[in-house]
C-alpha cells in the first residue's frame, strides 16, 4: 500500500460543461468526490493523501469562479470537519492560504488546530500552492542562513532542501494520479514526487469513485519500483 498519495483532480469544469450546467456545478460534484476519496484512502490505509485543490496560478480563473471555489471551501470545512476529526483524520495545508480572505484563513487555521493530534492519517491540502514558488521560498531561505553564517553552502544537501519545503515532516510521494485524461504534473509537487509512480486516468474528477481510486491502487501494486536501480 503507498503510504503517500497525491491526486490532481481534473475535470470539474469539463464534467459541468458535458452536462451544460455552470462551472460551479461540477467543483460541487467535485467536493463530494474529495469526501468519498478521503473517507475511502483511509478505510484502505494510506497515511498521507494530498489533494491539489487550488494552485498559486488559478488567481488568473475569473473572480465569480474564484469567489465560488471559496464559497465551496467554507461549506466543505463547515460541514465536514466534524466528521474528519471523528475519523482521526489531521488537516494540513501546504501553500501560502494566508492569502485568502480572513474568514476563509480563520476557518483554515481553526481546522489544523483542531485536527492536530490526530493520526489516524493526514489529509494536505494544497491551497494556492505552487511547487516553482516553493522551492524559490526553500532557496532563499537556505541561501539568507548561508549569508548569515548560519550554513556551510558546501554542506547543503537533499535532505537540507526537503527540509526547507512545506512537506518537511511527510514521506515522498509514491503515487501521483491526475484524472480527466491531461498527462502533466502543473507545477505539483515536483520535488516530492521524484520517484512518485505517475497514473493518468481519463475519468473526470467529479466521477472518481471508490472503485477508480482501487483500481489505481492496483495499478501501483503492480509496478517494480525501482528508485534508480536494477
Amino acid at each position: 500500500m503507498p503510504k503517500h498519495v497525491a491526486i490532481i483532480m481534473d475535470g470539474n469544469g469539463r464534467w459541468a460543461k458535458k452536462r451544460r450546467l455552470p462551472r460551479i456545478a461540477g467543483h460541487r460534484k467535485g467536493v463530494e468526490a474529495v469526501r468519498r476519496i478521503v473517507r475511502h484512502a483511509g478505510e484502505m490505509g494510506v497515511a498521507v493523501l494530498t489533494l491539489y485543490a487550488f494552485s498559486s496560478e488559478n488567481w488568473r480563473r475569473p473572480a465569480d469562479e474564484i469567489a465560488d471555489l471559496m464559497g465551496l471551501l467554507r461549506h466543505f470545512i463547515g460541514l465536514h470537519l466534524d466528521e474528519l476529526h471523528e475519523a482521526g483524520v489531521r488537516i494540513r495545508v501546504i501553500g501560502e492560504h494566508s492569502a485568502f480572505q480572513p474568514d476563509v484563513v480563520r476557518l483554515i487555521d481553526d481546522a489544523l488546530a483542531r485536527t492536530g493530534g490526530n493520526d489516524r492519517m493526514t489529509l494536505v491540502i494544497a491551497l494556492n500552492y505552487g511547487s516553482q514558488n516553493e522551492l524559490v521560498a526553500a532557496a532563499r531561505t537556505l541561501a539568507a542562513q548561508a549569508r548569515d553564517g548560519q550554513l556551510d553552502p558546501d554542506m547543503i544537501t537533499a535532505e537540507t532542501i526537503e527540509n526547507a519545503l512545506h512537506t518537511r515532516d511527510l514521506p515522498p510521494v509514491d503515487l501521483l494520479i491526475r484524472t480527466s485524461g491531461e498527462r502533466r504534473l502543473s507545477n505539483f509537487l515536483l520535488w516530492q514526487s521524484a520517484y512518485a509512480e505517475l497514473l493518468f486516468v481519463d475519468r473526470l474528477w467529479p466521477d472518481f469513485d471508490e472503485m477508480a481510486f482501487d483500481e489505481a491502487i492496483g495499478d501501483y501494486l503492480g509496478r517494480e519500483r525501482r528508485f534508480g536501480g536494477l
